[in-house]
């Protein structure tokens, strides 16, 4: 299997947007589901079905190796089972936690290419997110099956956006400007969004997973770390040239961000400025990480960016 450093200008291939009668499959690749969360499982299966898609399960889903959804080779069967079936048009995450990284090279992607399909989920589903990305295709930063475990009223615009960008309907957000946004001489910004969790992107580097950031637009999000682990993380992307040539860098969640006896000084606004280049625009507060509202993103696709004194907006291009 060969990997290639996606550059900006290279345009990824889009796997078919789901249609009525299509199937897709739940998956664990990763943490543990525990008999409490088999409720929850149903529901998002039964809210697939209300758009009017069949929906299976992985064999494994439910199984139970310590720390994870079953062993790793549990966990990749179910994985390759869905990326060699023509059939299964998605592979939605039933959750993160970790463990993904550990069946990424256990995998055959020789039929996915042939019939790419979307993989989606957020947080741990990065470390896929990132290697898809060198394959050369898209893939979706959406929603998990676990998300329905949210509020309903928090999370309309979470399942209304996934819906959209499964079935093909244009999206673009807009969101109120940050005191913390920081602008270059151009408040219109082009570029390929990537990116994922911050502690996955991280742990990509020096691997054949590791992104090319060169003229892309990098979205960050991350939850439950302290400040100090949080600069230590992006200075280590920082010096593997992740900010060298990138054109902008959005900024989710950060999310349950832990006190440390030692005060960190500033504010983790602050924090993130202090580590990007000055010439580099960024924007906070997007609406995407481990808070209920998480609204999808195609990593992959072109986006424009538009920065403005009262709001921000993002376009996703055909």
């Amino acid at each position: 299997m060969s990997f290639i450093s996606i550059k900006a200008q290279e345009k990824l291939i889009t796997p078919a947007y789901l249609q009525k009668g299509d199937t897709i499959t739940i998956l664990a690749p990763a943490g543990i589901l525990k008999s409490s969360r088999q409720a929850v499982i149903l529901e998002a299966k039964q809210l697939a079905e209300s758009w009017g898609l069949h929906v299976v399960f992985g064999k494994n889903i439910f199984n139970q190796g310590n720390h994870f959804a079953g062993t790793d080779a549990e966990r990749a069967s179910d994985f390759q089972k869905a990326l060699d079936n023509p059939s299964i048009k998605a592979i939605w995450a039933a959750r993160g936690g970790y463990g993904s990284v550990r069946i990424l090279d256990k995998l055959d992607y020789t039929q996915f290419l042939n019939h790419p399909k979307w993989i989606i989920g957020y947080s741990d589903i990065t470390a896929f997110h990132n290697h898809i990305h060198n394959l050369g295709v898209e893939s979706i930063h959406g929603m998990m099956a676990t998300s329905l475990e949210e509020k309903p009223e928090e999370i309309i615009e979470t399942i209304s956006s996934f819906k959209k960008v499964l079935f093909g309907d244009k999206i673009a957000y807009t969101i109120p400007a940050s005191e913390y946004n920081r602008t270059n001489t151009s408040t219109t910004i082009e570029g390929q969004l990537i990116g994922g969790n911050l502690a996955i992107l991280t742990s990509m580097l020096g691997s054949k997973s590791q992104l090319n950031t060169e003229d892309k637009i990098l979205f960050i999000e991350e939850i439950g770390e302290y400040k100090y682990a949080i600069d230590r993380m992006l200075q280590s992307l920082k010096r593997a040239h992740y900010f060298t040539d990138v054109n902008a860098v959005i900024v989710g969640d950060m999310s349950s961000v832990k006190k440390n006896t030692t005060k960190w000084g500033s504010s983790i606004e602050q924090l993130i400025l202090d580590v990007i280049p000055n010439d580099i625009p960024v924007i906070f507060d997007f609406p995407a990480g481990h808070e209920a509202d998480n609204r999808a993103l195609i990593f992959g696709r072109s986006i424009q960016l538009s920065i403005g004194n009262n709001e921000s907006s993002i376009v996703f291009k055909d």
